[in-house]
């Protein structure tokens, strides 16, 4: 009954929250269980909490309290304790909740409970900030960011760890917000350098953990049992996988079936990831890695920056944002409005660059556009200068094209220049990242070969290219093939089977042509597959570039990935998605991957780690910087795109962000493409060099 409550507390269900609960309670008194009693009375005082009962909440709180402290349970009575607090703290009786937490903290010390210190010490600084006691506040939530910071080194799984670190970066929000309140009044005391290096700690933590581990061979000297478990779960997934992709597709799918499949799954996936957990904990090389720290200020401007270059470091917040400009020997701080403000003008203008509604009505783009340009670069337009552009987004901003956003205007200037026009722009999940991908890089031999071209795979069993060539029964399993794959790509707006992208064939064969067949490979129709693209071979490329469709999916980023050939020349069924799993396992070492699909820069975006999806596979399986791009793009604008962009590189000598920006500023120049859906979909990530 208790559990129950729980959940439909969880559901925000909270009137049958109380109803279980207080069924459970007289059963916990009449079996005289003291300790469930203690624990339900809290639960219930949580209810009236969130209700905003607060007075009935510690009622409850206060019959619970007694119970834990008769019963010697100290974890219990931390709890209620720091409960209280919150109550009131809520009720503006602030140094009233002080004098809970405080008894509340030595108990959570005594009992070990880390994470509970480390939150008691956040709600005692958010007190004492409330109270104007500033450097007190900030002691107390340096003590628990620091608790934070080693609690999580001690979790083995990535994944588990940044579902950790997503759950504290409130944690990081008030130390930002604190420390720039700090900053206002004491402006020559540094406090804006260290609200920039707590933004820096609180971003893609496990992506530089990843990318660091990635330059070591943690494999090497594990138990080859350890090694063989791993491939053999990963060849069981493989299976299950396609199980169920034939019971989904079948004419009337089972759906007992689908739910076992489905749990077996999962458990499967458990499984894989506690196998690399292992893998992880008993690697000596893992053991010898010395977790990689992000980078201070005097680091960001010596590593990163040159004087041409620029860092912009957003933070959004509840009350208020912030951005940091940073130059090569200076740091400039500006507050921002409130993250909902910046949401709504970030949607509105995606929405008026993307929308079929709007895309094409230039004075809507313009307003949208000038909107967020006002919210997010205005107060900081006097430094930007022709500098290029380093922007480490936060939030929404994530999905915000800043290529299509238009200069900031002054009293004196109404202008609708695109940003691109004055700026090179290049994206990163956070500075630390652009560090440790030079140094990943810095020390490799470039491939011998130079570019491989994947493009314009065959999807359909009605594609003309294998008309003829496939038989009655491989062409009703392909369609259940295809009937089970429709399932994961509607999940990211897609239908099934996807039209061939006739304009990619046109793209490839462009490209192609700039550089040596010697040293170049082309693989296009039924070589587009899967099996060329994990064999290894593109490890050779110093260039590789997929031309097809792109699969994003923004909650389960692990169903995201790159459509290649589903079927072969002679007809068979081919598995043909590269999954972002495989592309984790790639081996590569190209100085540019361009992913020339739809959405192949989007994924989930999970608070503290940013955006996850097919870049950060992509870095991490070795690729120094990723051409991706925000949204479903036109298919023969984006062959122009890329046909220039190759050329601005192969024949100007240009590095790839300034090839870029120039193919999107001669696309401005032409009628037909000069809206922004057609041009500034693709951004760079990574090394700007």
């Amino acid at each position: 009954l208790t559990r129950i409550g729980l959940v439909y507390s969880d559901l925000g269900e909270k009137q049958k929250a109380l109803e279980y609960y207080s069924q459970s309670l007289a059963l916990r008194r009449a079996v005289s269980d003291r300790g469930g009693e203690a624990a339900t009375l809290h639960n219930i005082g949580g209810v009236y909490s969130d209700l905003g009962e607060k007075q009935k909440a510690l009622e409850y709180y206060s019959q619970s309290l007694p119970l834990s402290r008769d019963l010697g349970n100290r974890g219990g009575e931390a709890a209620t304790l720091t409960r209280i607090g919150l109550v009131y703290s809520d009720l503006g009786e602030k140094q009233k909740a002080l004098e809970y937490y405080s008894q509340s903290l030595p108990l959570r010390r005594a009992v070990g409970d880390r994470g509970g210190e480390a939150n008691t010490l956040y709600n005692i600084a958010y007190v004492k900030r409330d109270q104007n006691n500033l450097t007190e506040a900030l002691n107390d939530i340096e003590s628990s960011i620091k608790i934070i910071e080693n609690l999580r080194t001690k979790i083995a799984s990535p994944e588990l760890r940044s579902s950790y670190f997503a759950t504290v970066q409130g944690y990081y929000e008030f130390y930002i917000d604190l420390l720039m309140q700090l900053h206002k009044t004491n402006p020559k005391s540094g406090y804006d350098t260290k609200a920039l290096e707590a933004s820096e700690r609180s971003r893609a933590r496990s992506l530089l953990e990843l990318l660091f581990e990635s330059n070591a061979n943690i494999r090497e000297g594990i138990d080859p049992d350890l090694l063989q478990q791993e491939k053999s779960v990963q060849q069981q997934l493989d299976a299950i996988e396609k199980q169920r992709i034939e019971t989904i597709s079948s004419p009337n799918p089972n759906q007992t079936k689908i739910a076992e499949i489905d749990s077996g799954r999962l458990a499967l996936l458990q499984q894989y990831q506690q196998i690399q957990s292992r893998i992880r904990t008993t690697s000596p090389r893992y053991a010898a890695i010395t977790q990689p720290q992000p980078l201070t200020l005097p680091e960001i401007q010596k590593q990163v920056l040159d004087d041409n270059t620029l860092l912009l470091q957003y933070s959004l917040g509840k009350n208020r944002s912030y951005l940091w400009v940073v130059t090569s020997t200076g740091l400039t701080s500006y507050e921002l409005p409130k993250r909902a403000d910046i949401e709504t003008a970030a949607r509105n203008f995606r929405d008026a660059v993307t929308s079929p509604i709007h895309r094409d009505i230039p004075q809507q783009v313009a307003e949208a556009s000038a909107n967020l340009s006002q919210l997010i670069l205005q107060p900081a337009s006097a430094q930007l200068g022709n500098k290029r552009l380093l922007i480490v987004p936060d939030g929404v901003l994530h999905y915000t094209p800043f290529p299509a956003l238009t200069i900031p205007q002054t009293p004196r200037q109404n202008t609708n220049v695109p940003l691109i026009v004055e700026h090179e722009i290049i994206t990163l999940p956070s500075a630390s990242t652009l560090a440790i991908l030079r140094q990943n890089y810095g020390d490799r031999k470039p491939p011998g070969q130079t570019l491989a071209i994947l493009a314009d795979p065959v999807f359909s069993p009605d594609d003309e290219r294998i008309k003829g060539k496939i038989t009655p029964a491989t062409t009703e399993k392909l369609e259940a093939n295809n009937l089970g794959l429709n399932r994961a790509l509607r999940a990211s707006n897609r239908g099934w089977p996807p039209e061939r992208l006739a304009f990619t064939r046109q793209e490839a064969q462009t490209i192609f042509s700039l550089f040596p067949s010697a040293s170049s490979s082309q693989k296009i129709d039924f070589d587009a597959n899967r099996t060329t693209a994990t064999d290894g071979s593109l490890a050779n490329y110093q260039i590789v570039h997929f031309a097809t469709h792109g699969l994003a999916n923004s909650k389960n980023p692990e169903l995201s990935g790159i459509l290649m050939s589903m079927v072969d020349d002679k007809g068979n069924l081919v598995n043909g998605f590269l999954r972002l799993t495989d592309i984790f396992n790639l081996k590569l070492a190209a100085h540019l991957v361009v992913l020339s699909a739809c959405q192949s820069g989007m994924g989930q975006n999970v608070k503290g780690e940013g955006m996850v999806g097919l870049t950060r596979g992509f870095m991490y399986a070795g690729a120094q910087r990723v051409a991706v791009s925000l949204w479903s793009v036109d298919d023969e604008g984006t062959a122009v795109l890329m046909q220039k962009f190759y050329r601005k590189m192969q024949q100007q000598k240009l590095a790839p962000a300034a090839a870029l920006r120039a193919a999107q500023m001669e696309m401005m120049q032409q009628e037909k493409w000069k809206s922004p859906n057609n041009r500034a979909a693709f951004t760079l990530q990574g090394e700007w060099k």
